[in-house]
């Protein structure tokens, strides 16, 4: 019995010929200063690092000398039905068939030695949005992966009912990791299904040996490393922790679901706020000291302000004469800072006359989880109207797997959306209806799950025809005690590149409407002016302004509960601040409470520090 390799990897190497003593010592020490931390993160002993780099310099892949692929014939003929539902819920992926790894060699295996480190290849690697067209064009990487899978391929081209099998499979196999350094889209994490022998190790709660991604730099590859946690005789299954380092039990049944079936609809999905010490701890990790109680400055009419900015749209487009650009940051009255500002307190202390274009505690509103959260204060623990319902994965997990179960079975629409909580233009945001593929989205960055809008108010592209769209306002709060808020009412619209339904899920242009950040994609744009006639040539019944009212609407409950309580709970009365914020909605068909058809606004994210340079270029259009 021998474990599966890629071909094209070389055969196992034993040895570093023509290196001294100290050579090797200088190589490793150099390998510690640049993955050790890496290593520890991932709980790597150090006594396996030796023979580890050595193996990653001489693609030594030598688990096929200690380990065995073995197929497990567990279902007789006479079984009955509770038993085979038994079965149904054994935590094997892919088919019937259940494959074990197990230990081979007749000595067993001993996790002091240095050499019990292993390299798991990886049989695929690719971003989720990637995944349907790298399984059309790559030559046999469908074939392979429905094999691996456990999938019934039949001839030679890729078939689509192959293709969803697989992106459904797939999150059975997936592990993922992500870079630390480089862009927001280079951040963005990574899925990869380890190669044959890596996917058929099994999940035990008490595992017999650990997995860890590794990225090793010098070849710029990724691997996932493999090694035991104790010794083990010939013959023992080779078992990992596929919830790995996850304590609580309910918590454990859920990302152990698309293994292992579970129904939970007994557990209710209520989801009320938070307590305090939540919000205190976001405060604590987000190393913000909340300002002391000032006086508000009051400054002469014909005060000039000085203004020191980082962000190059205000310094190119403050023109107004009360305001003059200063490049001291000691000596500005108003500091217009592209980044969060920490130290209130300090400037409280020091500087309480100088105005800043941020709140303390903005968060809760910028921060979707935080967004969703606040916001159940205005419709209790299900949410407000115009809020989908929205679930941190992180807290809530439980509650959202009850809640889709019970939609599952009321027949009723369960399409989501999957984003980070705090990234912008769409950047790793999915559109699923599969409850596994949530689940294990939980295992990348931080994220929500909200509601996707399947009933969207769309607008007629001659050239498409009917498409998505959602509205950007930009908002200015000018105070919290009293609240004052005020919209720009030159609103500018985004638009999906193809008409909307309720299919094709990883099609970009299809279910996203953010697509001016590829310079290959076609940007529509309308103008304020020129679509508000038309919107309401499309709908005769809904007038804009009756429409923009209750947006304002919205807009007013979402900033009255954000300041209602102090913080860390809402927002911070700070005289000394102001803040522009660009608020993103759709609309989506309801049923008003006489039954009759309603355009409900969507409130999808409020944005720190908008780019605003589309609404300087439509001031004078619009």
């Amino acid at each position: 019995m021998e474990a599966e390799r890629r071909p094209e990897r070389p055969p196992a190497e034993r040895s570093s010929p023509g290196q001294t003593p100290e050579e090797g010592a200088e190589a490793l020490a150099e390998f510690a200063a640049l993955h050790g931390p890496a290593l520890r993160a991932s709980g790597v002993p150090e006594r396996y690092w030796g023979r580890l780099l050595h193996k990653l310099e001489h693609e030594v892949f030598d688990a096929g000398e200690v380990f065995g692929i073995m197929q497990v014939e567990e279902v007789e003929e006479e079984e009955d039905e509770a038993a085979r539902e038994v079965r149904k819920k054994q935590p094997n992926p892919g088919s019937e068939l259940c494959y074990k790894v197990i230990v081979t060699r007749e000595s067993g295996l001993q996790a002091a030695n240095p050499n019990s480190i292993f390299l798991i290849d990886h049989a695929w690697t690719c971003r989720v949005e990637h995944a349907r067209q790298q399984l059309q064009q790559v030559p046999g990487l469908l074939h392979r992966m429905a094999n691996l899978m456990g999938i019934e391929f039949h001839g030679e081209l890729p078939s689509a009912e192959a293709v969803a099998l697989v992106l459904e499979e797939m999150w059975k196999f997936n592990q993922t990791y992500q870079l630390a350094h480089g862009t927001a889209e280079e951040k963005m994490p990574v899925w990869y299904i380890m190669d044959e022998f890596g996917s058929r190790i099994q999940h035990a709660d008490v595992p017999s040996f650990a997995t860890a991604p590794f990225f090793y730099m010098p070849q710029q590859l990724a691997y996932t490393l493999l090694w035991p946690l104790r010794d083990l005789d010939t013959g023992e299954e080779v078992t990992r922790d596929f919830a790995h380092g996850e304590t609580d039990p309910l918590i454990r049944k859920c990302m152990l679901l698309p293994w292992a079936p579970t129904d939970m609809l007994d557990l209710s999905s209520c989801t009320p706020e938070p307590p305090a010490e939540h919000y205190q701890a976001i405060l604590e990790e987000n190393k913000e000291k909340l300002p002391l109680d000032i006086n508000p400055v009051v400054h002469p009419h014909n005060h000039i302000f000085k203004v020191y900015t980082d962000v190059q749209q205000v310094a190119s487009s403050l023109t107004h004469p009360r305001f003059t650009l200063t490049q001291s940051e000691a000596d500005a009255d108003i500091l217009f800072n592209f980044s969060h500002f920490k130290d209130y307190r300090k400037l409280s202390q020091e500087r309480p006359g100088v105005l800043l274009n941020q709140f303390p505690c903005e968060n809760l509103l910028t921060v979707k989880d935080c967004l969703a959260s606040i916001a159940r204060r205005a419709g209790g623990p299900e949410g407000p109207p115009w809020l989908p319902r929205t679930f941190n994965l992180r807290t809530e997990l439980p509650q959202f797997v009850s809640y889709f179960q019970q939609r599952e079975r009321w027949g009723e629409d369960n399409h989501w959306i999957c984003k980070p909580w705090n990234l912008a233009r769409s950047l790793d945001t999915h559109v699923t209806k599969s409850l596994h593929s949530i689940i294990r989205h939980r295992e990348s960055t931080p994220k929500v799950v909200s509601k996707y809008i399947e009933s969207p108010v769309l607008f007629l592209r001659e050239d498409v025809g009917k498409v998505k769209f959602d509205i950007r306002y930009v908002v200015l709060l000018r105070s919290v005690k009293p609240l004052r808020l005020f919209v720009y009412d030159v609103f500018w619209l985004r638009f999906s590149n193809r008409a909307f339904a309720l299919n094709d899920l990883d099609d970009y242009e299809k279910h996203f409407t953010v697509m001016n950040y590829d310079p290959d994609v076609v940007l529509k744009q309308v103008h304020c002016e020129e679509f508000i006639p038309e919107f309401e040539k499309q709908y005769p019944e809904f007038p804009w302004t009756d429409v923009q009212a209750e947006i304002f609407r919205a807009f007013t409950e979402l900033f009255q509960v954000a300041c209602a309580k102090p913080p860390p709970l809402g927002l911070c009365d700070y005289p000394s601040s102001r803040a522009m914020y660009a608020v993103d909605l759709m609309l989506k068909w309801d049923n008003g409470p006489d039954g009759k058809r309603v355009m409900q606004p969507q409130i999808l994210e409020v944005n720190f520090n908008p780019d605003c340079e589309r609404a300087c270029s439509l001031v004078n259009l619009c």
